[in-house]
């Protein structure tokens, strides 16, 4: 089973302590705005990308909505990383936050 949490969760959990945080988004999505120290691996290139992750770490996947990054947490999860899925995504996200 997969696990996922909450953006408020999430967003309580990053202001305690840094978290690898996976944005899936397109590059171009990811410029308009993202979470500050945030890696972008699109999930269409996911496949390819995935090798500069460790499977030591947990990482908090995201990307607009949760869709694509539920996606990406079951290719990344099938394939040995330890994942976590950020539910409602950067829609989510406080707007007067996010890092561009």
């Amino acid at each position: 089973m997969l696990s996922s949490i909450s953006m408020a969760e999430f967003y309580q959990k990053q202001n305690k302590q840094p978290l690898k945080v996976v944005d899936v988004r397109e590059k171009h999505e990811f410029n308009q705005g993202h979470i500050d120290q945030a890696i972008n691996l699109p999930l269409t290139h996911l496949a390819q990308a995935k090798k500069q992750l460790s499977k030591q770490e947990t990482y908090y996947v995201i990307c607009h909505s949760g869709g694509r990054s539920m996606l990406a947490c079951q290719l990344l999860s099938g394939a040995g990383y330890q994942v976590v899925n950020v539910m409602g995504g950067m829609s989510a996200w406080p707007s007067q936050i996010v890092q561009d």
